[in-house]
């Protein structure tokens, strides 16, 4: 008989981000693996084109606007409450832009940190309550390779995503008592709406930086791959490390 490492069969995975681009991807794929999934995100409509191309049944849509950071945990012990607890977690949320220094505001760095970072660490604080997390769960945030390497103009998104490095780190050792693992994924350029709107707004600059990437622009299903690995019992032992999955990109 064979065995799949990777297989979910009976678990609950919260995915934010879940209406696009790499939240889409991880959870078409969990719903491969046989995960139950919760799918958030603020569109409705979007979430609900997701939820129709799972596979599987008993999953559900969740609209939350993360950027109500006080209620996260609240909401997480509801959903709890009538899901069952969480098996894992994915923070793919994120909010992007190119801003150079001398035009970023106040209240657009605010923006940026709130949901790249601070929605990470209270849905940390929600998934570690009592009744809230399985036995082996798994915290998984979406950084970036711009938290390694250094970019003009979105120094506001660099510092969130590289926050989310150290975050992982620290969590992993609070959390390593409630039998949480946490873990981050950088993926390098991948072709998404979100890249597609960079290009919109700074023609060229996509090209030029998928050249810097020795296999090119990535899919969002590669990442996924690396989310559902750290989710699975394969990574039973891996908590407070960064998987970086660029194509090559931080490797010169």
């Amino acid at each position: 008989m064979s065995i799949n490492p990777m297989d979910l069969t009976g678990r609950l995975i919260l995915v934010t981000g879940a209406s696009s681009g790499i939240g889409r991807a991880t959870a078409l794929l969990l719903s491969q693996l046989n995960a139950r999934l919760i799918l958030v995100a603020r569109n409705r409509d979007r979430l609900e084109q997701t939820h129709s191309a799972l596979e599987g049944t008993n999953h559900q849509v969740e609209p939350f606007d993360l950027t109500n950071l006080d209620a996260i945990p609240g909401w997480i012990k509801d959903l709890a409450s009538r899901s069952g607890p969480l098996h894992g977690v994915v923070h793919g949320a994120g909010v992007y832009g190119v801003i150079p220094l001398r035009i970023l505001t106040a209240p657009k760095l605010e923006e940026i940190l709130r949901v790249n970072l601070s929605a990470a660490m209270l849905l940390a604080k929600g998934f570690r309550q009592k009744g809230c997390h399985a036995d082996g769960g798994s915290l998984v945030l979406l950084s970036s390779v711009a938290g390694l390497r250094g970019h003009a103009g979105i120094s506001a998104y660099t510092a969130s995503k590289a926050a989310l490095l150290g975050l992982a780190r620290s969590l992993a050792m609070e959390l390593a008592r409630e039998g949480i693992r946490v873990n981050c994924v950088a993926p390098g350029l991948v072709a998404t709406e979100m890249s597609a709107q960079v290009e919109e707004q700074t023609p060229g600059e996509i090209a030029g930086v998928e050249n810097a990437h020795p296999l090119g622009a990535g899919r969002p299903r590669d990442v996924a791959n690396g989310i559902a690995f750290l989710l699975s019992d394969a990574a039973r032992w891996i908590t407070g490390t960064t998987l970086t999955i660029d194509g090559g990109y931080t490797a010169h």
